[in-house]
């Protein structure tokens, strides 16, 4: 793999740091990332949950701190490429990415839906666009509109299979048939869909393998399929910059692999997390209390929701373990200690630069 050049910056490792949301992957994080040579992503999902008029006025409070999260991070890689992650799910992706781009955003990332308006809200800045998709049909879906409307196509497209964490793109219906290979016929019929728009405008839009990367042999096995980099997320929660409660990053160090499960998020989309006390009382029926509706995700009505998604993983990232939702990828019960993000990156390239 190459290392991937983003406007007029390149990566020293072909490395891209999975958006995580609600306080996992804010400026400490991707500052770190950036600074360690791959790609940074700050999460704008409930972003401002630590500003103190966030219940009272969620969307500015995630607006201030979609800048103060990004200053965080320059401060610690001044010419790192720093990128965004903003779900398609989320009621207010149009502010949040206006927000970004003003913020100083190399790229934006978008997924949990089809990404459809992104390339009218980043018009005119330089930051550059990557939808996150799972399948050769969704990709097709989007860069077809962005073809049609917009007369332009992605920078980049990152590739999200079922291993991933958080927010799946898939059905539990297609999670429960997946077999082995699926993936990587997903992923060679994603890259003829890119070659007819790569030819259109005389481009490359480089693949981005997501999804169950934990160490340099998953590296090794997306390069061999034909991958132009690595979208990694889980491995970095237990590290020392990763901006969670300490006591977040504990529970994957105490997770077994029995511990991980897919689960029922409150808009109905099938996500993965780790089954601890409070997940197990969600699965077995019980409806949990909560605050009044912050609007987050589109599609969720309080009224009918078993628990609040905002409320959960606030208290994850808080280090409220037993009452928080974890979400983590496939692999998280591999961690077995606490690292530097350099030290994550060098174990994932650890022929970089040789």
């Amino acid at each position: 793999m190459k290392n991937l050049k983003i406007g007029n910056k390149t990566t020293s490792v072909p490395l891209i740091q999975g958006g995580m949301g609600v306080g996992i992957s804010l400026g400490r994080l991707a500052g770190s990332v950036a600074k360690a040579g791959g790609v940074g992503v700050i999460s704008t999902a409930q972003i401002g949950y630590r500003e103190p008029d966030f219940h009272r006025n969620t969307e500015q409070a995630n607006l201030r701190a979609i800048e103060k999260e990004m200053q965080k991070a320059r401060e610690i890689s001044p010419d790192g490429i720093i990128g965004y992650n903003v779900m398609t799910a989320l009621r207010e992706q149009e502010s949040h990415v206006r927000a970004a781009v003003r913020a100083g955003a190399d790229i934006i990332f978008s997924g949990a839906g089809i990404p459809a308006k992104l390339p009218e809200y980043v018009e005119g800045s330089h930051t550059k666009i990557a939808p996150i998709v799972s399948t050769a049909r969704s990709a097709q879906v989007v860069l077809k509109y962005w073809d049609r409307k917009y007369h332009r196509t992605a920078d980049l497209m990152v590739v999200e299979g079922p291993l991933a964490g958080g927010h799946l793109g898939f059905s539990k219906e297609e999670l429960d048939g997946w077999k082995p290979g699926a993936y990587e016929e997903e992923f060679r019929g994603i890259r003829e869909v890119v070659k007819t728009y790569e030819k259109k405008y005389h481009c490359q839009i480089p693949l981005v393998a997501a999804g169950g990367i934990w160490d340099a042999h998953k590296v090794e096995e997306m390069e061999k399929l034909g991958a132009d980099a690595v979208q990694v997320a889980t491995r970095f929660i237990p590290t020392k910059e990763c901006d969670a409660d300490i006591r977040y990053k504990e529970a994957f160090l105490q997770a077994k692999e029995e511990d991980i499960s897919i689960v029922k998020s409150p808009v109905g989309m099938p996500g993965r997390a780790i089954l601890n006390p409070f997940m197990k009382r969600v699965m077995k029926g019980e409806q949990i209390p909560h605050s009044p509706c912050h609007r987050c995700l589109e599609g969720c009505h309080p009224g009918e929701i078993p628990y609040c998604i905002t409320d959960s993983l606030i208290a994850a990232a808080r280090g409220d373990v037993e009452h928080g939702l974890l979400f983590c990828g496939a692999c998280g019960w591999k961690a077995e200690k606490i690292e530097t993000v350099e030290e994550v990156v060098a174990s994932l390239f650890p022929n970089n630069g040789k």
